[in-house]
């Protein structure tokens, strides 16, 4: 059976000034995939995801969503819709328990408080955080706030969920954990976009990757075609997947 498109990029562009970030992407996503954007530092993954949720107006191109146009919409209206996003720097609230921010998100399709608490603890039992819900943000540890950013998003009943770089700078244990923690949002009939530097998180959990370099996408494919494509490996990988592939 044909999977409805979640996600559809149109020749997507993004300026700043004489720079382009992202330059002429097209991609689309099917209900229920994990695609992986990876690309070094600077490739424009950051500034993609920023265009694809309504903080910036693109250039050029569309965006659309289940077939809607929401290339001009602002990244609240975009949140409603359903897209929900974590961010490169985690952003969760401080002064805030665990609790407190999962309730925040669920507020958006909530209109009082005890039943946004009662769904944000519903999430906190799904990521398993349940047992941390009263800690302060500032408490816990780096792993655990990607975890609660994860939360938060899910809190909001995404039909999309886009993560970026929700695996970096953890533990071998503390990435396993993510990793099956996607694997478990995905059973539950999610669809997710994943901007990762962690090869060994990609090739666990993606059905495709997009490569981008220099905000254009020279690759998309599935993990094994990826790692084993030389204008990838010379851009990006570098030689030891050489070996691999």
């Amino acid at each position: 059976m044909n999977k409805e498109t979640c996600l559809e990029v149109q020749g997507l562009s993004m300026w700043f000034g004489g720079l382009a970030a992202n330059n002429d992407i097209h991609f689309s996503v099917k209900e229920g995939e994990i695609v992986s954007i990876i690309g070094p530092n600077g490739a424009g993954k950051s500034t993609l995801f920023n265009c694809v949720t309504g903080v910036y107006k693109p250039t050029s191109g569309k965006v659309s969503f289940y077939g809607k146009d929401i290339t001009s919409m602002g990244a609240d209206k975009v949140c409603k819709m359903g897209i929900a996003r974590t961010f490169q720097i985690v952003q969760v609230i401080s002064d805030m328990t665990i609790l407190e921010n999962v309730t925040t998100g669920a507020l958006l399709h909530f209109q009082r408080v005890k039943p946004a608490r009662e769904k944000a603890e519903e999430i906190l039992r799904f990521t398993g955080l349940y047992e941390k819900k009263d800690f302060l943000t500032p408490e816990i540890t780096i792993a655990d706030k990607k975890r609660l950013e994860v939360s938060m998003a899910l809190a909001t009943q995404p039909r999309l969920l886009m993560l970026d770089e929700s695996m970096a700078g953890l533990t071998k244990v503390e990435l396993q954990q993510i990793i099956d923690l996607i694997k478990k949002i995905r059973n539950n009939g999610m669809t997710l976009i994943v901007v990762e530097h962690v090869m060994e998180a990609v090739m666990q959990i993606s059905d495709r990757v997009i490569v981008l370099n220099s905000g254009k996408t020279i690759m998309e494919g599935t993990p094994k075609e990826v790692v084993s494509n030389p204008e990838v490996i010379q851009a990006y990988l570098g030689e030891k997947y050489r070996a691999v592939s």
